[in-house]
Protein backbone atom coordinates (compact mmCIF):
# COMPACT_ATOMS: atom_id res chain seq x y z
CA UNK A 1 0.00 0.00 0.00
CA UNK A 2 1.80 3.28 -1.10
CA UNK A 3 0.89 6.27 1.15
CA UNK A 4 0.66 9.46 -0.31
CA UNK A 5 1.94 12.75 1.53
CA UNK A 6 0.23 15.77 1.48
CA UNK A 7 1.49 18.41 -0.79
CA UNK A 8 1.99 22.21 -0.47
CA UNK A 9 -0.57 23.74 -1.90
CA UNK A 10 1.04 25.99 -5.45
CA UNK A 11 1.09 29.32 -4.42
CA UNK A 12 -0.99 31.69 -6.75
CA UNK A 13 1.19 33.92 -9.18
CA UNK A 14 2.01 37.84 -7.84
CA UNK A 15 -0.93 40.36 -9.29
CA UNK A 16 -0.68 44.10 -8.52
CA UNK A 17 -3.91 46.05 -7.84
CA UNK A 18 -3.40 47.15 -11.49
CA UNK A 19 -3.54 43.52 -12.65
CA UNK A 20 0.31 43.76 -13.69
CA UNK A 21 1.47 40.58 -13.36
CA UNK A 22 5.04 40.60 -11.11
CA UNK A 23 7.56 38.59 -13.00
CA UNK A 24 11.07 40.55 -12.43
CA UNK A 25 13.16 41.15 -9.26
CA UNK A 26 16.03 42.96 -9.08
CA UNK A 27 17.74 42.78 -6.05
CA UNK A 28 20.69 44.68 -5.27
CA UNK A 29 23.07 42.69 -3.20
CA UNK A 30 24.91 44.96 -2.14
CA UNK A 31 25.27 48.95 -1.22
CA UNK A 32 28.89 49.13 -1.82
CA UNK A 33 31.11 50.29 -5.14
CA UNK A 34 33.96 50.64 -6.31
CA UNK A 35 33.53 53.90 -8.21
CA UNK A 36 31.48 56.92 -6.92
CA UNK A 37 29.65 58.21 -9.59
CA UNK A 38 29.16 62.04 -8.92
CA UNK A 39 25.28 61.06 -10.29
CA UNK A 40 24.54 58.48 -8.05
CA UNK A 41 26.38 58.90 -4.64
CA UNK A 42 27.97 61.19 -2.91
CA UNK A 43 31.86 60.77 -2.90
CA UNK A 44 32.37 59.87 0.95
CA UNK A 45 29.54 57.64 1.47
CA UNK A 46 28.58 56.23 4.88
CA UNK A 47 27.86 52.21 3.80
CA UNK A 48 25.34 49.81 6.06
CA UNK A 49 26.95 47.44 8.53
CA UNK A 50 27.01 44.14 7.95
CA UNK A 51 24.68 43.05 10.25
CA UNK A 52 21.58 44.87 8.20
CA UNK A 53 22.50 43.36 5.28
CA UNK A 54 21.09 39.73 4.23
CA UNK A 55 23.08 36.72 4.04
CA UNK A 56 23.64 35.25 0.63
CA UNK A 57 21.19 32.07 2.27
CA UNK A 58 19.12 34.97 2.66
CA UNK A 59 18.98 36.41 -0.46
CA UNK A 60 19.02 33.05 -1.98
CA UNK A 61 15.52 32.02 0.11
CA UNK A 62 13.89 35.06 -0.76
CA UNK A 63 14.38 34.75 -4.55
CA UNK A 64 13.34 31.71 -4.20
CA UNK A 65 10.25 32.64 -2.54
CA UNK A 66 9.76 35.09 -5.66
CA UNK A 67 10.20 32.33 -7.96
CA UNK A 68 7.45 30.33 -6.51
CA UNK A 69 4.98 32.98 -7.14
CA UNK A 70 6.22 33.61 -10.95
CA UNK A 71 8.71 35.79 -10.88
CA UNK A 72 11.19 33.93 -14.53
CA UNK A 73 14.25 37.01 -13.95
CA UNK A 74 15.94 37.76 -11.34
CA UNK A 75 18.98 40.44 -11.96
CA UNK A 76 21.16 40.92 -9.38
CA UNK A 77 22.87 44.85 -8.78
CA UNK A 78 24.62 46.77 -6.24
CA UNK A 79 26.33 49.41 -6.25
CA UNK A 80 28.40 46.80 -7.50
CA UNK A 81 27.24 43.23 -7.07
CA UNK A 82 30.73 41.49 -7.98
CA UNK A 83 32.78 43.91 -5.00
CA UNK A 84 30.10 41.43 -2.49
CA UNK A 85 32.50 38.81 -1.22
CA UNK A 86 31.72 34.98 -2.35
CA UNK A 87 29.05 36.77 -4.70
CA UNK A 88 29.74 33.71 -7.05
CA UNK A 89 28.67 30.85 -4.93
CA UNK A 90 25.16 32.87 -4.50
CA UNK A 91 24.78 33.23 -8.52
CA UNK A 92 26.11 29.33 -8.45
CA UNK A 93 22.87 28.51 -5.92
CA UNK A 94 20.25 30.99 -7.75
CA UNK A 95 21.60 29.29 -11.74
CA UNK A 96 19.54 25.85 -9.88
CA UNK A 97 15.98 27.76 -11.30
CA UNK A 98 17.63 27.98 -14.18
CA UNK A 99 18.15 24.19 -14.78
CA UNK A 100 14.85 23.40 -13.38
CA UNK A 101 13.24 25.67 -15.70
CA UNK A 102 11.61 27.48 -13.14
CA UNK A 103 13.17 30.70 -14.28
CA UNK A 104 14.01 32.17 -17.62
CA UNK A 105 17.19 34.76 -17.20
CA UNK A 106 19.63 35.57 -13.88
CA UNK A 107 21.43 38.42 -15.72
CA UNK A 108 23.58 41.05 -13.61
CA UNK A 109 24.03 45.16 -14.02
CA UNK A 110 27.74 45.82 -13.64
CA UNK A 111 29.81 48.79 -13.53
CA UNK A 112 32.45 46.14 -15.15
CA UNK A 113 35.04 46.44 -13.05
CA UNK A 114 35.23 42.76 -11.98
CA UNK A 115 33.96 41.39 -15.26
CA UNK A 116 37.73 40.06 -16.22
CA UNK A 117 37.94 38.26 -13.20
CA UNK A 118 34.66 36.77 -13.39
CA UNK A 119 33.17 36.88 -17.20
CA UNK A 120 33.97 33.15 -17.15
CA UNK A 121 32.48 32.04 -14.29
CA UNK A 122 29.05 33.72 -14.63
CA UNK A 123 28.95 32.09 -18.17
CA UNK A 124 28.98 28.71 -16.71
CA UNK A 125 26.10 29.70 -14.32
CA UNK A 126 23.77 29.45 -16.65
CA UNK A 127 24.32 33.54 -17.14
CA UNK A 128 24.01 34.75 -21.05
CA UNK A 129 23.74 38.54 -20.65
CA UNK A 130 24.70 41.39 -18.50
CA UNK A 131 24.27 45.22 -18.58
CA UNK A 132 27.51 47.02 -18.16
CA UNK A 133 26.92 50.66 -17.17
CA UNK A 134 29.32 52.96 -19.47
CA UNK A 135 28.92 56.75 -19.88
CA UNK A 136 31.87 57.93 -21.71
CA UNK A 137 34.84 56.39 -23.79
CA UNK A 138 36.95 59.36 -22.50
CA UNK A 139 39.58 57.62 -20.18
CA UNK A 140 39.61 61.13 -18.30
CA UNK A 141 36.08 62.00 -18.51
CA UNK A 142 35.02 58.43 -17.27
CA UNK A 143 37.78 59.10 -14.35
CA UNK A 144 35.78 62.00 -13.34
CA UNK A 145 32.36 60.79 -13.53
CA UNK A 146 33.14 57.70 -11.86
CA UNK A 147 35.74 59.51 -9.30
CA UNK A 148 38.06 56.44 -8.71
CA UNK A 149 36.77 54.31 -11.91
CA UNK A 150 39.61 52.83 -14.66
CA UNK A 151 38.46 52.71 -18.25
CA UNK A 152 41.14 50.33 -19.11
CA UNK A 153 39.98 47.67 -16.64
CA UNK A 154 36.15 48.20 -17.74
CA UNK A 155 37.42 47.81 -21.30
CA UNK A 156 39.44 44.58 -20.35
CA UNK A 157 36.04 43.67 -18.85
CA UNK A 158 34.04 44.22 -21.81
CA UNK A 159 37.19 42.01 -23.57
CA UNK A 160 36.61 38.86 -20.98
CA UNK A 161 32.47 38.79 -20.84
CA UNK A 162 32.60 38.75 -24.68
CA UNK A 163 35.67 36.06 -25.08
CA UNK A 164 33.33 34.08 -22.51
CA UNK A 165 29.98 34.09 -24.50
CA UNK A 166 28.26 36.68 -22.91
CA UNK A 167 26.38 39.38 -24.57
CA UNK A 168 26.20 42.46 -23.61
CA UNK A 169 24.33 45.83 -23.50
CA UNK A 170 25.72 49.11 -22.66
CA UNK A 171 23.82 51.64 -20.17
CA UNK A 172 24.92 55.21 -20.42
CA UNK A 173 23.24 58.09 -18.43
CA UNK A 174 22.76 60.98 -20.75
CA UNK A 175 24.15 63.87 -19.23
CA UNK A 176 24.12 67.63 -20.20
CA UNK A 177 27.23 69.53 -20.59
CA UNK A 178 29.45 65.87 -20.01
CA UNK A 179 28.95 63.06 -22.42
CA UNK A 180 25.76 64.84 -24.40
CA UNK A 181 28.56 64.90 -26.82
CA UNK A 182 30.08 61.28 -27.15
CA UNK A 183 26.45 59.56 -27.46
CA UNK A 184 27.07 59.46 -31.64
CA UNK A 185 30.46 57.88 -30.99
CA UNK A 186 28.90 55.51 -28.21
CA UNK A 187 26.27 54.10 -30.29
CA UNK A 188 29.34 53.46 -33.14
CA UNK A 189 31.09 51.63 -30.77
CA UNK A 190 28.74 49.43 -28.95
CA UNK A 191 27.25 48.54 -32.21
CA UNK A 192 30.28 47.71 -33.77
CA UNK A 193 31.52 45.29 -30.92
CA UNK A 194 27.65 43.55 -31.70
CA UNK A 195 26.75 45.30 -28.25
CA UNK A 196 23.09 46.85 -27.71
CA UNK A 197 23.40 50.18 -26.23
CA UNK A 198 20.40 52.20 -23.39
CA UNK A 199 20.34 56.01 -22.87
CA UNK A 200 18.90 56.77 -19.58
CA UNK A 201 18.21 60.16 -18.18
CA UNK A 202 19.46 61.21 -14.51
CA UNK A 203 17.03 60.27 -11.60
CA UNK A 204 16.10 62.26 -8.43
CA UNK A 205 17.41 60.07 -6.20
CA UNK A 206 19.24 60.87 -2.79
CA UNK A 207 21.20 63.90 -2.00
CA UNK A 208 24.24 64.61 -3.78
CA UNK A 209 26.67 67.74 -4.19
CA UNK A 210 25.57 69.26 -7.48
CA UNK A 211 22.03 70.37 -8.69
CA UNK A 212 20.76 67.16 -11.10
CA UNK A 213 19.37 70.01 -13.24
CA UNK A 214 22.48 71.40 -14.52
CA UNK A 215 23.01 67.94 -15.73
CA UNK A 216 19.48 66.42 -16.80
CA UNK A 217 18.96 65.43 -20.44
CA UNK A 218 15.94 64.76 -21.59
CA UNK A 219 16.09 61.71 -24.32
CA UNK A 220 13.46 63.25 -26.23
CA UNK A 221 16.24 65.81 -27.12
CA UNK A 222 18.53 63.00 -27.70
CA UNK A 223 16.16 61.88 -30.09
CA UNK A 224 15.48 64.51 -31.69
CA UNK A 225 19.14 65.00 -32.14
CA UNK A 226 20.06 61.44 -33.19
CA UNK A 227 17.40 61.57 -36.22
CA UNK A 228 19.16 64.57 -37.89
CA UNK A 229 21.66 61.75 -39.53
CA UNK A 230 20.19 58.78 -38.11
CA UNK A 231 17.78 56.10 -39.48
CA UNK A 232 15.76 55.53 -36.53
CA UNK A 233 12.78 52.81 -36.38
CA UNK A 234 10.35 51.92 -33.54
CA UNK A 235 10.61 48.53 -32.87
CA UNK A 236 8.78 45.95 -30.73
CA UNK A 237 12.11 44.17 -28.99
CA UNK A 238 11.73 43.88 -24.81
CA UNK A 239 14.44 42.45 -22.37
CA UNK A 240 11.84 42.55 -19.58
CA UNK A 241 12.71 46.10 -18.18
CA UNK A 242 11.93 49.66 -19.06
CA UNK A 243 13.36 50.54 -21.99
CA UNK A 244 12.07 50.97 -25.53
CA UNK A 245 14.03 50.41 -28.37
CA UNK A 246 14.57 51.55 -31.86
CA UNK A 247 16.70 50.22 -34.82
CA UNK A 248 19.73 52.10 -35.88
CA UNK A 249 19.11 51.55 -40.27
CA UNK A 250 23.30 52.55 -40.21
CA UNK A 251 24.13 49.61 -38.10
CA UNK A 252 21.88 47.40 -37.57
CA UNK A 253 22.09 47.58 -34.08
CA UNK A 254 19.48 48.76 -31.43
CA UNK A 255 19.37 51.71 -29.23
CA UNK A 256 17.04 51.87 -25.94
CA UNK A 257 15.57 54.85 -24.35
CA UNK A 258 14.89 54.52 -20.22
CA UNK A 259 12.53 58.13 -19.75
CA UNK A 260 11.65 58.00 -16.34
CA UNK A 261 11.24 61.80 -16.46
CA UNK A 262 10.13 62.70 -19.86
CA UNK A 263 8.14 59.53 -20.50
CA UNK A 264 7.36 57.15 -17.59
CA UNK A 265 7.41 53.26 -18.16
CA UNK A 266 4.69 52.53 -15.65
CA UNK A 267 1.94 51.46 -17.23
CA UNK A 268 3.79 48.12 -17.93
CA UNK A 269 5.99 47.65 -14.93
CA UNK A 270 6.60 44.09 -13.74
CA UNK A 271 8.84 44.50 -11.91
CA UNK A 272 9.53 44.88 -7.83
CA UNK A 273 13.13 45.78 -6.05
CA UNK A 274 14.89 43.71 -3.23
CA UNK A 275 17.70 45.83 -1.00
CA UNK A 276 20.66 44.60 0.29
CA UNK A 277 18.57 44.90 4.06
CA UNK A 278 16.02 42.91 2.78
CA UNK A 279 13.80 46.33 2.26
CA UNK A 280 11.16 45.42 -0.82
CA UNK A 281 10.31 48.26 -2.57
CA UNK A 282 7.30 48.17 -4.86
CA UNK A 283 8.53 51.35 -7.12
CA UNK A 284 11.98 52.82 -7.65
CA UNK A 285 10.46 55.96 -7.17
CA UNK A 286 7.70 55.87 -4.08
CA UNK A 287 9.15 55.16 -0.60
CA UNK A 288 6.58 52.65 0.51
CA UNK A 289 7.95 48.54 1.11
CA UNK A 290 7.47 46.17 3.38
CA UNK A 291 10.08 44.44 5.47
CA UNK A 292 10.86 41.31 4.41
CA UNK A 293 14.73 40.49 6.58
CA UNK A 294 12.30 40.81 9.92
CA UNK A 295 9.65 38.29 7.92
CA UNK A 296 13.02 36.08 7.15
CA UNK A 297 14.39 36.03 10.59
CA UNK A 298 11.20 35.56 12.30
CA UNK A 299 10.36 32.31 10.69
CA UNK A 300 12.00 29.06 9.28
CA UNK A 301 8.50 28.90 7.64
CA UNK A 302 8.44 30.58 4.28
CA UNK A 303 4.72 31.35 5.11
CA UNK A 304 5.22 34.64 7.27
CA UNK A 305 7.85 35.67 4.00
CA UNK A 306 5.26 34.74 1.45
CA UNK A 307 2.46 36.84 3.32
CA UNK A 308 4.69 40.04 3.79
CA UNK A 309 5.08 39.62 0.19
CA UNK A 310 1.31 39.21 -0.85
CA UNK A 311 0.75 42.17 1.48
CA UNK A 312 3.14 44.60 0.01
CA UNK A 313 2.34 43.62 -3.98
CA UNK A 314 -1.30 44.71 -3.11
CA UNK A 315 0.32 48.22 -2.19
CA UNK A 316 2.02 48.48 -5.68
CA UNK A 317 1.07 52.11 -7.32
CA UNK A 318 0.26 52.68 -10.51
CA UNK A 319 3.55 54.69 -11.12
CA UNK A 320 6.48 57.17 -9.50
CA UNK A 321 6.19 60.85 -8.93
CA UNK A 322 9.80 61.94 -10.32
CA UNK A 323 10.69 65.61 -11.26
CA UNK A 324 13.78 67.47 -11.97
CA UNK A 325 13.24 71.05 -11.73
CA UNK A 326 14.89 73.87 -10.07
CA UNK A 327 11.85 74.17 -8.13
CA UNK A 328 12.18 70.80 -6.73
CA UNK A 329 15.47 71.00 -5.31
CA UNK A 330 15.04 68.04 -3.06
CA UNK A 331 15.32 64.47 -4.30
CA UNK A 332 12.12 62.65 -5.03
CA UNK A 333 13.05 60.00 -2.71
CA UNK A 334 16.00 60.56 -0.23
CA UNK A 335 17.68 56.88 -0.91
CA UNK A 336 20.61 56.87 -3.18
CA UNK A 337 20.38 54.56 -6.23
CA UNK A 338 22.81 52.35 -4.66
CA UNK A 339 21.04 51.90 -1.73
CA UNK A 340 17.67 50.67 -4.08
CA UNK A 341 19.69 48.90 -6.87
CA UNK A 342 20.93 50.49 -10.08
Amino acid sequence: MTIELPRTAARAPLVDPFARHITYLRISVTDRCDFRCHYCMAENMTFLPKAELLTLEEIDRVASAFVERGVRKLRLTGGEPLVRRNIMSLIRTLSRHLDSGAMDELTITTNGSQLARFAGELADCGVKRINVSLDTLDPDKFRAITRWGDLAKVMAGLDAAQDAGLRVKINAVALKGVNEDEIDGLIRWSHGRGMDITFIETMPMGEIEFDRTDNYLPLSEVRRRLEQHWTLTDIPYKTGGPARYVEAAETGGRIGFITPMTHNFCESCNRVRLTCTGTLYMCLGQDDAADLRAAVRASESDDLLQATIDEAIARKPKGHDFVIDRRNARPAVARHMNVTGG
